[in-house]
């Protein structure tokens, strides 16, 4: 029976956007899992076998010759018949372990490009690195149609190798998971000592430069010098900005913020959200868009490939052009001061959301794509 492996630098990766896929395939081949151990508690229910790899996310030429030379190794052993990988790192080192060790079927999955806001020769190596998945690389998915039509025409995919799964999106979103649930808002509202009558913007992800935190601290600065009955919660763990940072730029305005460290249950938070808000300068697609969306919360998100496939403009969310703070502050306000609005947005966002993006849609397809390539070998 043919084998399946999937290879990503870290198990939360796995467990957020790979979760569905693997169960699905692991009723029909044997699956493997490869990631590093930190975390591994996070893949237990997965029905797959899991082989601990320590693949760093930073640049360490010794420790990433030394992962590729297992991965060979490994992939030798095994005998896989399709690898299938995300993440840059893992995607780098899976793809060319796969072509050493001879994998059929290699598989990389581009969720957004650490480059693109990037300068010099730091875009350029990035870039090159990208270039060389590609290269080792049978098949190439790409979560969102812009992030494709971007990578077309930044010389870093050919003409029509890349695929997108769907109307986009890695996994979809679980419409039995994210719905609009007042039973949750109000306990999580408890939990974090929230007024049911304030309005709660939230920010789900990394607490990271390119996502846009250090903007939202200043437009939030700004709203809530104006607004005492608004809340910012931030849900994520530390990354390049810790959450003093932010206090600091609220001053004052600090006991209008909440913090929440990494979640495996995100569904709760946007149930609790009447806003989410993603200033992010770069992403592939903007998950988190449509769980919120499913959830019944509008988005104000940041005009940049990917996120475009997520929002559509003025009917279930509204767009600025990233790092623009006073266009951020002012579509925020106009959603805080309208509550008839956001329900419209909320509601609109929620039908596109299920009708686009279901996660039994996507993980039928990818399925289809692995039963089409072992059916070719």
């Amino acid at each position: 029976m043919e084998k399946l492996c999937f290879v990503a630098t870290i198990p939360a990766v796995v467990h957020s956007f790979l979760k569905g896929h693997i169960r699905a395939a692991a009723g029909k081949w044997p699956v493997t899992i490869i990631s590093h151990p930190d975390g591994a508690e996070l893949l237990e229910d997965m029905s797959a076998q899991f082989i601990p790899l320590e693949i760093e996310r930073e640049a360490s030429p010794w420790r990433d010759l030394l992962a590729l030379a297992q991965l060979v190794r490994l992939f030798r052993r095994e005998r896989f018949d399709l690898v299938h990988s995300i993440m840059p790192k893992a995607g780098l080192l899976a793809m060319l372990a796969g072509r050493l060790a001879g994998v059929p079927n290699r598989i990389h999955t581009f969720t957004g490009q650490v480059w693109a806001t990037k300068r010099g020769w730091r875009r350029s190596a990035l870039k090159q690195f990208d270039k060389l998945i590609v290269s080792f690389a049978t098949n190439i998915l790409v979560d969102s149609p812009s992030q494709r039509d971007f990578l077309v025409s930044e010389g870093v995919l050919p003409q029509g190798k890349a695929v997108v799964i769907g109307h986009g999106s890695i996994c979809g979103v679980d419409a039995h998971r994210f719905h609009p649930d007042v039973q949750v808002k109000g306990a999580v509202c408890a939990e974090l000592n929230i007024s049911i009558e304030q309005t709660v913007i939230l920010f789900l992800g990394r607490l990271n430069r390119d996502k846009g935190i250090l903007d939202l601290a200043v437009a939030f600065a700004d709203i809530a010098s104006q607004r005492r009955d608004v809340v910012l919660v931030l849900v994520g763990a530390e990354e390049n900005v810790p959450f003093t940072r932010v206090q600091e730029i609220c001053g004052v305005h600090s006991e209008q913020l909440r913090r929440v460290n990494f979640t495996p249950n995100p569904e709760r938070y946007m149930a609790a959200a009447d806003i989410f808000c993603l200033p992010s300068y770069r992403e592939g697609f903007g998950q988190v868009i449509i769980e919120a969306a499913a959830s019944g919360v509008p988005c104000v998100a940041s005009r940049i490939y990917g996120v475009i496939d997520a929002v559509e403009d003025g009917k279930t969310g509204l767009l600025f052009p990233a790092g623009d703070t006073a266009a951020l502050t002012q579509l925020l306000l106009k959603l805080i001061m309208s509550r008839d609005l956001r329900k419209q947005m909320g509601e609109a966002a929620r039908v596109r959301a299920l009708e686009l993006f279901p996660s039994q849609n996507i993980t039928r397809e990818m399925l289809a794509l692995y039963g089409k390539l072992l059916g070719q070998r």
